[in-house]
Order: C-alpha cells, then sequence, then structure tokens
C-alpha cells in the first residue's frame, strides 16, 4: 500500500491566507520529504475557511520545488469554469511537472461555488460531463475548434492564424493526456461506475464511514467490467484523517479533542453537509437516525484515526477489514493548530506506520486466500 495526501484545506476562517498558503505548501514539501508518493489539493472560491481558490494556481507554485511527488488536482470544479480555460492551464501545468500530474475532477460539492458561478439548482453533473468531455476533445483535436453544447461552446475558427500559432490551446505534457481521478463522497456510488467505464480511477472521500467507503468498490469492479476490463485494488485511492503521537493523551487531545485541528474540520463539515446540504446519510448507516445524533464530536471520534504507532497501525488493518484491498491511502491534510504535532505526525505516519502495516499485510497475504472484496452493508 502506498502513501499518499489529500489536502482538504480548511483553516480557521480567522487566519488569512498569507498565513495558511506557505503552511499547506509546508505540509506537501515535508511529505515528499518523507516519500509521500503524491499529493492531491482541493479548491473553493466562496469559502475563507478553504482559502485555496485556484488548486492548478497553488500546485503550480510547487512545481520547482519538488522533484519527485506527483501533485494532483483535487479537485477542478469542472461547471465553475470554461472548458477551454481547464484545457489550457491543466496542459501549461502538465509540462511545468513534467508530467507529474494527476487530473482530478468534480461537479463541485459547495453550494455557495454553485451559486457564485449561476449553478445552484442546475444539474451541475449534466454541466460536468459535458465540460470535461469538451476538455477531452480539445486535447484530442486540432484548431480551429468547433465544439458545441447546451452550456459552453469553443471556436477559433474565425480569427485563428495557423502559421503564427494563433488559435491553437496547448495539449498535455502526457499523452493524451494526464491520469483522470474522481472523488466519491456518496454511498453505493453511481459516479463510480461511469468514471470507472471511462478509465478513470477513484478516491473515496476521508468523511465517509467505513461501510460506506466499501461500496465504492463494487461500483468501481462493475465500471471497469463495463469497459471490458479487470479492475485492480492498485487503483483505489482512500482519503482518511488520521493523527499519530508519541504518546496517547497527546492523541486523544489533538486528534478527537474540541481544541484540536481535526474536530474543527468535521465541526464544519456537519454544518455544510448536514446543517445545509442535505447529506445526513454520509454520517449514518441508519437513516431512521435522527440528524441531532451527528455531531462534530461524535462524528470526530468515529471517522479520525488517531493514536499512538502501535494503535493507528491496528486501526488502518481494522479500517481496511472493511474498506478491502486499495492501493493507496490518502493522509487527510489538516490545520497545523500544532505545527510540531502536525509535522510529527506525518513523520510517524511515513517512518513508522506505514511500514508495519505493509509488513503486517505482507505476512497476512503469505499462504492466505487474495483479500476479499468489501461486501456492501
Amino acid at each position: 500500500m502506498k502513501l499518499g495526501m489529500f489536502m482538504m484545506p480548511l483553516h480557521p476562517p480567522e487566519r488569512l491566507p498569507w498565513q495558511t498558503l506557505p503552511e499547506d505548501r509546508e505540509a506537501i514539501l515535508l511529505a515528499e520529504k518523507l516519500g509521500f508518493c503524491e499529493a492531491f489539493v482541493g479548491e473553493h472560491v466562496t469559502d475563507l475557511a478553504e482559502n485555496v481558490t485556484s488548486c492548478l494556481m497553488f500546485l503550480a507554485s510547487l512545481a520547482h520545488d519538488t522533484k519527485s511527488i506527483v501533485l494532483g488536482s483535487g479537485t477542478v470544479n469542472m461547471p465553475n469554469s470554461h472548458p477551454a480555460a481547464i484545457a489550457a492551464q491543466v496542459a501549461m501545468l502538465d509540462h511545468m511537472l513534467r508530467g507529474r500530474f494527476i487530473m482530478g475532477i468534480s461537479p463541485g460539492g459547495l453550494m455557495s461555488d454553485a451559486e457564485v458561478f449561476g449553478n445552484y439548482k442546475k444539474d451541475r453533473n449534466e454541466i460536468f460531463v459535458e465540460a470535461i468531455d469538451m476538455v477531452l476533445a480539445i486535447w484530442a483535436g486540432t484548431a480551429p475548434y468547433d465544439l458545441s453544447g447546451k452550456y459552453f461552446s469553443v471556436t477559433t475558427g474565425q480569427t485563428m492564424i495557423p502559421e503564427i500559432g494563433q488559435g491553437s490551446i496547448i495539449k498535455p505534457y502526457q499523452s493524451p493526456h494526464p491520469p483522470i481521478v474522481i472523488t466519491a463522497v456518496a454511498p453505493h456510488s453511481k459516479g463510480v461506475t461511469a468514471a470507472a467505464e471511462r478509465g478513470w480511477t477513484p478516491i473515496s472521500a476521508n468523511f465517509l464511514l467505513p461501510e460506506w467507503v466499501a461500496t465504492h468498490w463494487p461500483r468501481y469492479v462493475e465500471g471497469r467490467k463495463n469497459a471490458g476490463a479487470v479492475a485492480a485494488p492498485a487503483e483505489w485511492r482512500i482519503a482518511k484523517s488520521i493523527f499519530v503521537a508519541d504518546d496517547a493523551a497527546t492523541a486523544q487531545r489533538y486528534g478527537h479533542g474540541r481544541e484540536g485541528p481535526y474536530h474543527f474540520y468535521f465541526k464544519q463539515l456537519v454544518r455544510k453537509l448536514v446543517g445545509f446540504g442535505g447529506r445526513s446519510n454520509l454520517f449514518k448507516l441508519d437513516q431512521s437516525e435522527p440528524d441531532s445524533t451527528i455531531t462534530p464530536d461524535a462524528v470526530t471520534s468515529r471517522l479520525v484515526i488517531a493514536g499512538t504507532v502501535d494503535s493507528v497501525v491496528e486501526q488502518l488493518l481494522k479500517f481496511r477489514e472493511t474498506t478491502g484491498d486499495f492501493g493507496t491511502l490518502l493522509y487527510a491534510c489538516h490545520d497545523w493548530v500544532d505545527p510540531a504535532l502536525g509535522k510529527r505526525s506525518m513523520q510517524l505516519m511515513a517512518e513508522q506506520v506505514m511500514p508495519r502495516v505493509n509488513a503486517a499485510l505482507g505476512t497476512a497475504r503469505q499462504g492466505a486466500q487474495p483479500p476479499r472484496a468489501p461486501q456492501t452493508p
């Protein structure tokens, strides 16, 4: 199992971008130093707490300060921009990174972003599909473009000057384009099946119950089968909020306590997804359970793996028993309320937890049956 990072950079809204953006960059630079294989970064336009407004711009700031770590958009919210702009900007970043790029895409989940871009209460999945189809058509085609859809159009025929290059959009460094991933945030996600049919791979969100995460694998298998291919666990990424400490008391206080960044994260998320977004189903297995039981305390305790190295190893192996085999664990990056503890957690995760988890998985596989696919709850 490989170790990566998923940064949904959610900070206290009173912290200003000039304070948080360097911290987020430092986390990725540290991740590369510690051997993390990849790092995904999200974006939102209308949220002071999530103040990376362009993941592509943020990743570009890391292009020449990193050497090995693969960087990913987590995600480009396709309905919020024009396909031509996305195609050009992604291609440019792919060249800057010399192919160390993964293109994460989504319809966007923040309703205030949807409202500000005029997409609130519209079919954002339909807009999303049209947008990515146009991006792929731009990369596959040649100018002059003549693409027309319900929401977007791309043309350069009237103004093209081919002998000087005017009217053409650059193609990505990777051919035919960077790998594409989608984030999976719904139980039994049909989007995972549709993505798998197109050769895209899923990232299961860190704020889902393990039992709901497990439902993504059968959907991915179904989609790959529909495409005449075989799904491989190595293609599946799962994000998880994890805090590793040198002692149990610190792990409990910082990882689950109300003063820690994980509690703050889930307090924000519960307000966004339950209080306004109508997504309380994500946080409960029994849908008859009242929403009043979905509190930040309960959600943090249930969804954050926190403990010493021994404890985190044990919890991760138990988590994997529920989800089944997968290829990359994406360590969810949170605000550094205490920078020393935040950095130490990453160090312990990379240097002690993951080697022991992989050793345990290797031992379990010797002479054993292949890991079972997770069952739909």
